[in-house]
């Protein structure tokens, strides 16, 4: 079964940390594997009999937290992918009393000294050390549902780009997301399939030279409390609320990237540094639009690994490499 797709264009040199995969099928208790919570409990229940996690982003409800450590501080100089399957059931704006408007659902790394701390108000904007894929519905200024990925430092200084909209995410329909930061240029490039086909595309998130560092040391599943912001009294106030059901499944964090540096070595055949954890499978194209295998797939070795087209495109042909977690 797929479970995510890497592209040659967004891959480079995995870099020279300790190597960490975190993969989550909820086959087994969750808590056993690591898991933790934070926070209000009853929002986050394992199906036991679906292999997912049963999720409700509330925002009436005090901070809360679903989230594995990685065993260590994770920044900007780090190579890392965060993947994980969404379904909405329903998801409304406007839930608590007196904030109509839109807010997020996220799912992404976190820092967990800053995240538990009481002064932590996602909706004031106080919320430092930050690697996050958020989702907005739409509310009733129909600006648009909004699909937005982001990093915010130590010190509270915010990435670029990364807001797309609208985009709307549709109940009932089974959403893969896959954020992929590289270090060398300081970017974080997602992608998006909705019921298997390609959703999107999502605008990139990246750096630029006053963004200081961010100090991530888990990666977490976030239902944020909805206080604090409108401390100044603006008027219109914009303060928002949510609450939606969904199930999170497949879900994985890897440092570095599972594909290392990739060669184009001779016509439909590339060189690419592998991980043991991974299958990986050379897919070849004429128009970059409709891919398909071009040879059997092959677990990684470990180091350096090579792969040959079977029948390779002699005409304008693309290649890509996919690594997934058998």
């Amino acid at each position: 079964m797929k479970f995510y797709t890497l592209f040659l264009a967004v891959l480079l040199a995995a870099c020279t940390s300790k190597a960490l995969l975190i993969a989550e099928r909820f086959t087994n208790d969750p808590a056993s594997d690591g898991w933790q919570v934070y926070g209000d409990t009853n929002l986050f229940q394992w199906d036991s009999t679906n292999h997912n996690l049963a999720v409700t982003w509330d925002s009436s409800q005090t901070n809360s937290y679903f989230f594995h450590p990685l065993g260590g501080v994770y920044s900007k100089t780090n190579d890392f992918l965060v993947t994980f399957d969404v379904n909405l059931k329903d998801i409304a704006v406007g839930t608590t009393p007196g904030k109509q408007f839109t807010f997020e659902i996220a799912v992404g790394l976190i820092n967990t000294t800053t995240a538990t701390n009481g002064a932590y108000l996602r909706g004031f904007g106080y919320f430092p050390n930050i690697v996050e894929f958020d989702y907005f519905p739409n509310d009733i200024n129909d600006f648009g549902a909004t699909v937005s990925t982001l990093m915010i430092s130590s010190q509270t200084n915010y990435s670029l780009g990364g807001f797309t909209d609208p985009l709307e995410m549709e109940p009932g329909t089974l959403y893969h997301v896959l954020l992929i930061y590289t270090a060398a240029n300081q970017t974080l490039h997602t992608t998006m399939a909705a019921d298997g086909a390609p959703f999107g595309p999502i605008v990139d998130s990246y750096l630029d030279g006053t963004f200081d560092d961010f100090q991530e040391d888990a990666v977490s599943i976030n239902s944020y409390n909805d206080d604090g912001q409108n401390p100044f009294g603006f008027v219109p106030d914009y303060s928002g609320s949510v609450l939606a059901h969904g199930t999170v499944s497949k879900f994985a964090f890897a440092s570095p990237l599972p594909v290392g540096l990739a060669q184009a070595i001779n016509v439909g055949q590339v060189k690419f540094g592998s991980d043991t954890n991974w299958l990986y499978t050379l897919e070849q194209t004429t128009d970059l639009q409709t891919w398909s295998s071009a040879a059997p797939a092959v677990m990684g070795n470990g180091t350096n690994l090579t792969i040959q087209a079977t029948s390779p495109l002699l005409d304008k042909s693309f290649y890509r490499v996919r690594a997934d977690l058998p």
